[in-house]
This record gives structure tokens, C-alpha cells and sequence, in this order.
């Protein structure tokens, strides 16, 4: 493991809340489609929301610093992090469809996409640096909830 950077590892950890927050503020007022889509049995309320992608949002950059900061092969590492910013930009475009633009089933899609490049991701970190792999386990286990989420508002609300 390389010497602790200070600026990555902040640049990692705050780039990532970054990210999620544009595309919450991008993808508009959520309290609207809440009031317009009847919500599927065990949807959470807000504040849960909020505060779990807080905590997956930080598990996330702080698992990239990891694998960027670790001494595998450079080529090893090139491979773990574009499958983390692909990931990244699916997590950055789910939000918006969704919510913006109600495009409920393409919502799904993207959440499919998403753990199957959170997995894959998940992988490539844990045989880098196990720890780095592990911080992934609860963001990958929220992506199931969330697509059960996303399927049922869209079957619930017949779209």
C-alpha cells in the first residue's frame, strides 16, 4: 500500500458525494413523484434515503482510494477504476431517469446495469485489496432492494 494522500483520498470520498448530490438536485423534487406514484410495500421513508446514499457514497470512494493507493499491477488497477466511474455514471444517470423524466422501466434497466457492473467492480477490488471489495457488499445489496423498488412502483402504478 502506497503512502496516505491526503488530497486522493478527499478527492475520492468528496468527488463521489459530489456526484450524487448533482444528480439529486438534477433529477428534481422527489416529494413530487412521491405524491403522483403510489409507493411499493417496504419503501423506506425520505430521511432513509438520504442517509443510506450518504454512507454507500462514502463506502464507494473511500473502496477507489483503496485500489488506487494499493500496489497491484497498474493495469489491474486502470481496469477496477473504469469499471468504478462506469458505475458511477450509471448511479449519475438512474436519478434523473427516474425522477426527471419517469422513465420508470428504463429506471430498472439502469439499476440492472448497475449491479451487474457493481459486481463485476466488487471482484476486481476484493482481489486488489480485500477490504476494498468488502466496503461494495452493502451498496451492492442496496442495488437489489432498490431495483425491487423501481420494478414495483412501475407494476403498482401500471406503467
Amino acid at each position: 500500500m502506497k503512502k496516505f494522500s491526503l488530497s486522493k483520498f478527499l478527492l475520492f470520498v468528496i468527488g463521489t458525494e459530489l456526484v450524487g448530490a448533482l444528480s439529486a438536485l438534477l433529477a428534481g423534487g422527489f416529494s413530487e413523484f412521491f405524491e403522483t406514484y403510489t409507493a411499493p410495500p417496504l419503501q423506506p421513508p425520505a430521511p432513509v434515503f438520504i442517509i443510506a446514499w450518504i454512507i454507500l457514497y462514502a463506502l464507494m470512494g473511500i473502496s477507489a482510494y483503496l485500489v488506487c493507493q494499493s500496489d497491484a499491477r497498474k493495469n489491474e488497477i486502470k481496469t477496477a477504476l473504469m469499471l468504478y466511474f462506469i458505475q458511477l455514471a450509471l448511479n449519475f444517470s438512474w436519478s434523473i431517469i427516474f425522477f426527471r423524466f419517469e422513465m420508470l422501466w428504463t429506471g430498472a434497466l439502469i439499476i440492472g446495469l448497475m449491479i451487474i457492473a457493481v459486481g463485476i467492480m466488487t471482484v476486481l477490488f476484493y482481489k486488489i485489496r480485500k477490504i476494498a471489495g468488502i466496503l461494495n457488499i452493502p451498496y451492492i445489496l442496496w442495488l437489489c432492494f432498490a431495483l425491487y423498488l423501481n420494478i414495483a412502483t412501475a407494476v403498482i402504478n401500471r406503467i
